[in-house]
């Protein structure tokens, strides 16, 4: 009988998949990253523990013949790669190409070559906005973007391979993730890490839109906490699952909130149209992943954005050499691409 004793992370370069590498290191896995480092780093795996026990290949979900390489000796797979909502308003094609079909490819390699679980990491965009709150597993899927029209593709092939293969797969629903690693850079910028470094370099936040829209912000060390989880729950097979912090909270208040935790005082906030696509509110109902997997957020707003202040101040670069990376108005091409 083959070897199956790896874990495969794809994407583990990335935000939270750096982190879910980290978090299946101390738990004593053997860890494979396959990573083409478009978004991800190798730098997000510098510091990683046990790195005897760390593999990273370059390559890429939508190769077959990479796919299958990095898939020998592998027991489990968590999926995470996929390129953004900003980047799917100017490149849908190629949006959809990594983030349906990748996974679609990767779903069959690991069929093929007998991997046991698979751990799909989807997105809250898939709902689009709050019909009711908190939300559910069970709310209408309604895509706003071609981003979460992709994500909600991959749900339906991962249900799929449970259903026509047999396949142990478990779909994960993230609310926003926000941490050390997190991208404020071109057209995957999120708006905490904009945030705290336009506040931490005495520059005006920009808000698209009047504010109120909500998000639910989970700190990644919760979210990475929670996908793993799901690669080792047996009663979660087949099943779909929130991952958030079962808390709201409006953009403009999370403005007030990185300001109060800067020490920038009263934050200069400055409003521009609303960016196309966006989803107006998300609040995630995490019960079920509660009562399935164990799973309770454990670090509160303010801890978290002080924790990524303090991180952010221990990097090389200052936060105004970090904002040339910003792309103010992420959903258009950048010149020159």
């Amino acid at each position: 009988m083959a070897d199956r004793s790896w874990t495969l992370v794809t994407g583990g370069a990335g935000f939270i998949g750096s982190h879910l590498v980290e978090l299946l290191l101390g738990s004593g896995d053997r860890v494979r990253v396959l990573d083409n480092f478009v978004n991800g780093k190798r730098e997000n795996l510098a510091e990683a523990p046990h790195r005897d026990r760390l593999e990273i290949v370059e390559g890429t979900v939508t190769s077959r013949d990479d796919l299958t390489a990095a898939m020998k000796g592998v027991e489990r797979v968590f999926h995470l790669p996929a390129l953004g909502v900003r980047h799917s308003l100017h490149s849908p094609e190629e949006n959809a190409h990594t983030n349906a079909y990748g996974t679609l490819l990767t779903l069959e390699v690991a069929r093929e070559v007998g991997a046991r679980r698979f751990v799909y990491c989807s997105s809250s965009e898939v709902y689009g906005t709050a019909r009711v709150v908190p939300m559910t597993e069970e709310h209408p899927t309604v895509p706003h973007t071609v981003y979460a029209a992709s994500k909600l593709a991959g749900d339906g092939y991962a249900r799929a391979y449970h259903d026509s293969f047999g396949m142990e797969t478990v779909v994960v629903r993230p609310f926003n993730a926000y941490g050390p690693r997190c991208h404020h850079e071109g057209d995957s910028g999120e708006v905490i890490p904009r945030f705290v470094l336009r506040a931490m370099a005495k520059r005006p936040l920009i808000i698209f839109g009047d504010g109120t829209q909500t998000r639910d912000f989970t700190y990644v060390t919760d979210t990475a906490r929670g996908i793993a989880l799901a690669g080792d729950c047996d009663e979660a097979v087949g099943d779909t699952l929130n991952i958030g912090s079962g808390k709201e909270i409006s953009i403009s208040d999370l403005a007030q909130v990185v300001g109060e935790v800067v020490g920038a005082g009263d934050v200069e906030v400055v409003h521009q149209p609303p960016r196309p696509g966006d989803t107006l509110r998300l609040y995630a109902d995490s019960s079920k992943a509660e009562r399935v997997l164990g799973f309770r957020p454990s670090v509160a707003l303010k801890e978290g954005v002080a924790r990524l202040v303090s991180w952010y101040r221990s990097q090389k670069l200052s936060p105004e050499e970090l904002l040339e990376q910003e792309q103010v108005r992420s959903w258009e091409r950048a010149v020159g691409s």
